[in-house]
């Protein structure tokens, strides 16, 4: 699909995009790039590593959302984006997300006590207090990390990765989530707006324009979009983006990405890591069975590793 009349056989097409992928898609005439996601199976794997409270269930599903449709921008298959947020006070101290090449992980860390008045979708300030969020990406090719960090605000993720693209980034951004659960499983979509300055990606962004009229234009029309759209599954990504941009003279679609649960742990990761401790750091590490136990948070699972000869006292 590559203009409005494809667009629009897509929105008819019965043939449905399904969950865990996400959709990329450009306004060229107005400066803008999106994506679309929608979340189901991976989203239900993820969180069944853990049996976290309704409200981090929620504020977690909302997270690997942000970081589909993220990562999805990165160009390299090797690249890595990670959302980190961190609290010291909060019903959640430690959330972390990141995307490699389709491949999502999440985890979070939970205060030990969640009151049982807390609702399934809290203020983020009743989650985190006072925290602060790092978005960071990592590129293979060159080597170079690049990490903004900015304070946890907003009623939401969402609203605080607004803040983090306008301060960081300097770059307008709308994002819009949704996430339904229930007893067959859990649903979690989201859409992801950006301006870019001059028409082209990869620019220095000199005049950023937050009021620019290509903006607000497309800004007020992805504001319509609804919490049921982003999580009803009868509705393909096309036909989502179809139904908000379908008067533009172009819309361009760029590309699907399938997303799949990522954890890279194994024996083998863990021993790699492992390898770059000193022999005395390593020694102290072992157990009476002899062996390195090293916890997976992200997937909830033990991996012992052999100890080296000479490690074992």
């Amino acid at each position: 699909m590559t203009d409005t009349a494809a667009a629009s056989a897509a929105a008819t097409d019965p043939t449905e995009t399904g969950f865990d992928t996400v959709l990329r898609f450009l306004l060229p005439d107005r400066d803008c790039r999106g994506r679309v996601v929608r979340l189901g199976p991976v989203l239900d794997e993820i969180l069944s590593a853990h049996d976290y409270p309704p409200p981090v269930k929620h504020c977690l599903a909302e997270a690997l959302v942000l970081t589909a449709l993220m990562g999805s921008m990165l160009k390299d298959e090797q690249d890595q984006m990670t959302i980190q947020a961190r609290s010291e006070e909060g019903l959640i101290r430690l959330l972390v997300c990141d995307y490699r090449g389709g491949a999502l992980r999440g985890y979070a860390e939970v205060a030990e006590d969640v009151p049982a008045q807390v609702g399934a979708n809290p203020r983020l300030e009743t989650l985190f207090g006072k925290g602060h969020l790092a978005v960071t990406f990592d590129l293979a090719s060159t080597g170079q990390r690049y990490q903004g960090i900015v304070p946890l605000e907003g009623e939401n993720l969402s609203e605080a990765i607004e803040i983090y693209f306008a301060q960081s980034e300097q770059l307008p951004t709308q994002v819009r989530t949704a996430m339904a659960f229930g007893q067959d499983g859990g649903i979690a979509g989201g859409m992801l707006i950006q301006h870019l300055a001059d028409g082209e990606q990869g620019r220095e962004r000199l005049h950023v324009r937050f009021d620019h009229p290509e903006w607000e234009h497309v800004s007020i029309l992805a504001d319509t979009i609804s919490h049921g759209e982003l999580v009803d599954q009868a509705l393909s990504l096309e036909a989502m983006v179809w139904r908000l941009f379908h008067e533009e003279r172009e819309l361009r679609t760029d590309g699907l990405v399938s997303l799949c649960k990522g954890c890279r742990c194994s024996i083998e990761h863990y021993a790699t890591i492992l390898s770059r401790f000193g022999e005395e750091d390593r020694a102290e590490m072992v157990n009476d069975e002899g062996d390195i136990v090293v916890d997976c948070a992200f997937c909830s699972r033990q991996f012992a590793i052999p100890a080296l000869p000479g490690e074992v006292s």
